[in-house]
């Protein structure tokens, strides 16, 4: 594939692409932009080659979420050494969208609540199936687990969705 075109199915699938970086740096905007930013210069330098074995978008998920994997690691390394040494790490800002959060509705409080007490591979997949559009094959794929794994996980989340949703509702 050359850069054109892959320059060309980057931006095709930059809203997805951020909302899933977004997804794995826990809501934190900057932190996904810089996840992005540094997933498409791996990409458009070739240090991150999509070798057509999957579509492109789930192995862009893929190097998304190790990007993000990566840089948490790196920074709760960072974080320990400065710790260790005496210094006091600086406090990360105030999550962004607060007031945006105070005007949501019941079922998406209620939504965002159940999602976020599921196990984090339950949240994964979920979130890849139901919100990029991605089959649970192409979610295990971009998470790096068996079609089994990624298969059970998908299944025991949406039942644990389902169950405190209904009990929320009544």
């Amino acid at each position: 594939m050359d850069s054109a075109e892959l320059e060309r199915k980057l931006e095709a699938n930059h809203a997805a692409s951020f909302a899933w970086a977004l997804s794995n740096t826990g809501g934190d905007r900057q932190e996904a932009e810089v996840v992005l930013q540094e997933v498409y210069l791996r990409v458009l330098e070739g240090r991150a080659r999509f070798g057509g074995r999957s579509s492109f978008k789930t192995w862009l998920f893929g190097v998304i979420r190790k990007t993000a994997l990566g840089r948490a690691r790196r920074r709760r390394v960072r974080s320990a050494l400065l710790l260790r040494w005496g210094r006091q790490e600086l406090g990360a800002p105030p999550a962004a969208g607060a007031d945006a959060r105070l005007h949501r509705r019941q079922d998406s409080e209620r939504l965002r609540r159940a999602l976020a007490s599921l196990s984090p591979r339950q949240r994964e997949v979920l979130e890849l199936v139901f919100f990029h559009d991605l089959t649970v094959r192409e979610a295990a794929r971009a998470m790096g687990v068996s079609i089994g794994t990624a298969s059970l996980h998908y299944d025991r989340g949406k039942r644990r969705l389902r169950r405190m949703t209904q009990e929320g509702a009544a």
